[in-house]
């Protein structure tokens, strides 16, 4: 089952010219109950989910948005690209992803040593863009109905309106199976969590190398090392603290940059979406499990995104599979072993 999964996921990936290679991870005990720590805006009971998911492995790097912009933002009228990305200096601490040309043949590049940092200034709607480019098999074209427009999700950019459609593919995750995939510790349906994503009570270290336990944040009470790496790239390559993951196996849940959930929350007195997990210039109080807040959806350097993904029936990922070699069988084009011989 996890190999013909595995193998649906990479015909959906693979389909475009430059594909984009996501790394799941399973995220089970569906039914699991819920957290009963009190979060600091003093809800509690977060964390159970019913079903069995996959939690993207790591957060979406600059590299991986850049290709997304190659492929849908030739003229960007929905403004999927922040001229601060363009920047990392202070005060932008942008992703170094540089734009180039004018629209509508905008293009897109980013330096190879920051293709793996998480990328940032994205809003919670250029996050689901991305997504529903996913979703749709990652297209080449403007950006509208078949590209950015629909697909995982509808009514992109309308808070009443939208919504994640039941055949989704990929979606930004609930707070629920964010919270779930960052802190429950995958002993079962239980409702055991950590109070930090790499599965400990005990606050992490923000240093390098990692030897478990460590994350990167800013130490406001650190002697000499209040950030983990600082200027000019401030968040480090996803997964190189390769000793701290959580119990599911995803890194950097906490720290690098806050991750957009999909929910509409209310806390403090606001609705907005939500984020979790802190960032490199957040302290380690803004990576526990309690810290619950909510941001409005505007692009933001401290913000960035993950990616979580479905698993689908044995009956449609046999289909999936069947549709997609008769497409191949269709547009292979003739050997001499194919023509007639005299």
């Amino acid at each position: 089952m996890k190999s013909i999964r595995s193998l649906v996921i990479a015909i959906f990936i693979t389909s475009s010219v430059r594909a984009v290679t996501i790394d799941f991870v399973t995220v089970g005990n569906s039914g699991n109950a819920p957290d009963t720590e009190v979060m600091v805006d003093s809800t509690t009971g977060y964390g159970s989910v019913p079903y069995t998911f996959q939690m993207g492995k790591y957060e979406i790097t600059a590299g991986q948005y850049t290709e997304f912009l190659n492929a849908v933002a030739k003229a960007d009228p929905t403004g999927l690209y922040n001229t601060a990305m363009g920047d990392p200096s202070d005060p932008s601490f942008g992703a170094n992803i540089q734009r180039s040309g004018s629209s509508p043949n905008y293009g897109y590049n980013v330096a190879a040593d920051w293709a793996n940092r998480p990328v940032n200034w994205v809003s919670f709607w250029d996050a689901v863009r991305f997504v529903n480019w996913l979703h749709n098999g990652q297209p080449t074209g403007p950006q509208g109905s078949g590209t950015t427009e629909d697909g995982a999700y509808h009514d992109v950019g309308d808070q009443a309106l939208f919504g994640r459609t039941p055949d989704a593919r990929f979606f930004i995750p609930t707070e629920n199976e964010w919270y779930k995939a960052a802190f429950h510790k995958n002993d079962g349906v239980t409702g055991n969590y950590w109070n930090y994503t790499t599965a400990s009570d005990t606050t992490p270290d923000n240093r390098l190398p990692d030897p478990g336990n460590h994350a990167n944040f800013f130490d406001v009470i650190g002697a000499g090392h209040p950030y983990t790496i600082g200027p000019p790239y401030f968040r480090t390559e996803v997964g190189e603290f390769h000793n701290s993951a959580s119990p599911y196996g995803t890194f950097d849940q906490g720290g690098n940059v806050w991750e957009w959930n999909e929910t509409y929350l209310f806390s403090f007195g606001t609705s907005r979406r939500g984020v979790r997990g802190g960032s490199a210039w957040g302290g380690y109080y803004d990576l526990q499990s309690s810290y619950r807040i909510n941001e409005s959806t505007e692009e933001l350097f401290t913000i960035g995104f993950r990616v979580a993904s479905s698993i689908p029936e044995p009956s449609a990922l046999l289909l999936s599979i069947v549709a997609f070699a008769t497409l191949l069988a269709a547009r292979r084009k003739p050997t001499s072993q194919d023509r007639p011989q005299p």
